[in-house]
């Protein structure tokens, strides 16, 4: 038997931004015996972690391989651009790409917006991450446009930020090998999804077959006692039937064959004492 015959856990990784709480409690209260561990993976880490099997399922940013792998699209995020408070952007609710076309934007290398250049004036160097880049924009020395839960993850007091009508988006799936659809891989699904705890897909506990048969013993019996099958129907009506017919005509020709037999009875008798008698 191996460790995870012995102890199964299920293991999730998720990018940043993402929040998986929600459904890690719903995990918890549903399987308390199986353990659900997180692990936290930058967005461009996540395939190879998941091909090596590191983790059975993670959230993650698309797009992904969907030759290898599976994958739920659960939402696409709002994309914003982070500024400092008192820039002259905050002044609208929404601004487009030809709005930054003056401005100094980041370009970190863990980017998941996926274009090869964004608007606006590049900067001197790209920040290794995105928390660099968000550093820098309270520097004042750029903006940064982000998917709305990155601005939020990284959120600092002198900065806020505006969304970005036209700017590309980032979906967020559920993602996993398609090989290595699991039992536990389905019943995250299951709770990603929405499903309530007595509804299942397709994993229903087997019946022994004794007590399938059983059952439909039982269910046929009293089938049979409750509602007389279409053939006991017409067999009973058919012979109730013939029965009344057959005892009616009884009836009829016994009445009526006596009353003619009593009348040729007397004629027989009227003939036998109407004819002459041989003389010896």
């Amino acid at each position: 038997m191996t460790g995870s015959e012995a102890s199964p856990q299920f293991r999730l990784a998720y990018v940043p931004g993402v929040t998986p709480a929600k459904w890690v409690r719903i995990w918890n209260e549903r399987l308390p015996d199986v353990p659900l561990t997180l692990l936290q993976v930058p967005a461009a880490e996540a395939s190879d972690v998941l091909r090596r099997g590191d983790a059975d399922a993670g959230v993650v940013r698309l797009p992904m391989d969907r030759t290898f792998f599976s994958a739920i699209p659960l939402y696409t995020e709002t994309t914003v651009v982070v500024v400092p408070k008192d820039h002259l952007m905050t002044a609208a609710d929404e601004v487009n790409l030809e709005d930054l076309a003056e401005e100094v934007l980041f370009h970190p290398l863990d980017d998941v917006l996926g274009w090869e250049r964004p608007p606006g004036e590049p900067a001197f160097e790209r920040p290794a991450t995105t928390e660099d880049a968000v550093e820098l924009v309270a520097a004042g020395v750029g903006l940064l446009v982000v998917p709305q839960s990155l601005a939020r993850l990284h959120h600092r007091r002198d900065l806020t930020y505006r969304t970005v009508v036209d700017a590309p988006q980032s979906g967020v799936a559920l993602c996993w090998p398609e090989e290595a659809t699991t039992d536990l891989v389905d019943d995250f699904i299951g709770i990603v999804r929405g499903r309530t705890a007595n509804s299942t897909r397709g994993r229903r506990p087997q019946q022994s077959s004794a007590e399938a048969g059983g059952k439909r013993s039982e269910g046929a019996g009293s089938g049979a006692r409750r509602k007389p099958t279409a053939g006991g129907k017409t067999g009973g009506k058919t012979g109730g039937a013939a029965g009344r017919t057959g005892g009616t005509a009884g009836r009829k020709t016994s009445g009526g064959r006596g009353g003619r037999g009593g009348s040729s009875g007397g004629g027989s008798k009227g003939d036998g004492r109407g004819r002459p008698r041989r003389r010896s």
